[in-house]
């Protein structure tokens, strides 16, 4: 299975995390364009990758200019990694995240980040700490969420065989894809 680097975009810092086999081996989090050029090291060091970028969605109300900067910053990532790759990215929404992590579209950060701990087996072995890391040790504010998408990313792909919702598609009421 592909190496998956997944990103959680903001407004000038963004979160990333490679995992390999569905676990954390590199994360980092840092300004926006620093975590393009960290893309380019990302290619070298796991040349087989494939990229999931937590996508904003639409939920009906209102959004200020800060969303609007997130998805400028989500299309540079994109269009970086199709330059270095030749390959697409891959777009997890936070409703997929909530519901692959804690099967609840009301679950927080707090909450995706004791699913993740759980899922790494708990807080000694998950984290671990200084002496004997686990895989989750040095994950700390987005990182979470970077490595959440990552995650779900690679569920979904075990689970029904799709790479994600490739550029171009929309999620469909019925868990299919529509064009746009």
């Amino acid at each position: 299975m592909p190496s998956v680097l997944a990103i959680d975009p903001g407004t000038s810092m963004s979160a990333y995390a490679v995992l390999e086999d569905g676990w954390p081996v590199y994360m980092g989090m840092d300004d926006n364009d620093a975590v393009l050029s960290e893309l380019g090291y990302i290619c070298v060091k796991w040349p087989e990758s494939e990229m999931a970028v937590e996508m904003v969605a639409c939920y009906g109300m209102p959004v200020g200019a800060e969303v609007f900067e997130t998805c400028v910053w989500i299309g540079r990532f994109v269009q970086e990694w199709k330059r270095l790759t030749a390959f697409d990215a891959d777009y997890v929404y936070r409703k997929d995240v909530k519901m692959n992590m804690c099967q609840n579209m009301r679950a927080k950060d707090s909450n995706i980040r004791q699913a993740l701990i759980d899922r790494f087996g708990g807080k000694e072995k998950g984290i671990g700490n200084k002496k004997s890391p686990g895989p989750l040790h040095g994950a700390k504010r987005d990182i979470w969420s970077a490595i959440a998408v990552g995650v779900t990313y690679e569920d979904r792909r075990e689970s029904d065989g799709r790479l994600g919702l490739r550029y171009g598609e929309e999620s469909d009421t019925d868990g299919g894809t529509d064009q746009v």
